[in-house]
């Protein structure tokens, strides 16, 4: 069945998966109570040591030229991650979250500009028209939770969705090459200012338990799936499936602490996912279509790259070039 999914859609799921791992962060941000230094440390440290390890597990020695596979994303991916990560913690604690939200939903629209002038990824008339209504459903949910907030955080916030945009249109570009590995880098990038500032400091029994439950459960295994995404997707499709924490995060908060979403939320959150299903369902019609008429089926190629005997995905796009330039 995962075999006869259109590329798109594995990317889709993929990455839905992680922005649902994901959605919960927001409230564990709120929840705590220590400094942003001291919380962003331990994130990235309890974070780092998991992707680290799992990177170590499927590559072994291999790991040094899986990172060089990478190409320029082992620069500019854990660059962006990190500035994704700073900024999204520092905003939600200087300014309204519905200001975070805001800004943070420009990403799809920031990474298809971004892939379109670096690296002249083009994308279909119908991803732009999806991108355009998720932002404006996203757009609806967060509208009942604008603030005056303050001026410093919504200029933070916008690192975000620049942040998000650079990291997934850099992996894409890179054609199926695994971007995992880069992670742990990234990690480092989020550890040392918080280092430098102080943030080596240990957090109360509380606060330590649900960084420990992020750090080394739900955040590993959410970014992960994350970055894997832009593997079969591009850059600005990937950054819209994000868009799903914004629905995810506020059916959250309703569920943890009975703070009903206005009608608003439900009308912004039931766009999202209609665009999303829409799009992913005339894929899967329009590639059906295609090969019923004769054409060659991509999805037995790509099964082969993605799930052949190799032991490292980047030994197969090295053997078999052509492979790098199909989506």
């Amino acid at each position: 069945m995962w075999q006869g999914l259109p590329r798109r859609a594995r990317g889709y799921l993929i990455t839905g998966a992680g922005v649902l791992l994901l959605s919960p962060d927001a409230l564990f941000v709120k929840d705590t109570q220590v400094e942003v230094e001291v919380f962003v440390f331990w994130r990235a440290l309890l974070l780092g040591m998991m992707l680290g390890l799992v990177a170590l597990a499927r590559y072994g020695r291999g790991l040094p030229r899986a990172l060089r596979a990478c190409g320029p994303a082992a620069l500019w991916c854990p660059l962006a991650f990190a500035g994704s990560a700073w900024g999204f913690v520092a905003a939600v604690r200087l300014t309204a979250a519905g200001n975070v939200l805001v800004i943070q939903n420009l990403a799809p629209l920031v990474a298809g500009v971004l892939g379109l002038l670096l690296f002249s990824q083009r994308l279909r008339v119908q991803t732009w028209i999806v991108i355009l209504l998720c932002v404006l459903g996203a757009g609806l949910m967060a509208v009942g939770e604008m603030e005056q907030g303050s001026l410093l955080g919504m200029v933070v916030a916008l690192a975000i969705p620049l942040s998000i945009a650079v990291n997934m249109t850099v992996a894409s570009a890179q054609r199926g090459v695994d971007t995992t590995v880069i992670l742990p880098l990234g990690c480092l990038v989020m550890l040392l200012p918080a280092l430098a500032m102080g943030g080596m400091q240990l957090p109360s029994s509380s606060d330590l338990l649900r960084l420990l439950l992020m750090g080394l459960v739900f955040l590993p295994a959410a970014y992960y799936l994350i970055q894997t995404g832009p593997r079969y997707l591009s850059g600005a499709e990937a950054s819209l499936v994000m868009l799903l924490e914004t629905l995810v995060g506020t059916l959250l908060v309703w569920w943890w602490v009975g703070e009903v979403p206005p009608a608003l939320a439900f009308a912004g959150g039931g766009l999202i996912l209609l665009a999303l299903l829409g799009s992913g369902l005339l894929d899967l019609l329009r590639q059906r279509r295609k090969v019923a008429d004769g054409a060659p089926d991509p999805q037995r190629v790509i099964a082969e790259a993605d799930d052949g005997p190799s032991a490292h995905p980047q030994d197969e796009l090295t053997a078999r070039p052509e492979l790098r330039s199909g989506r």
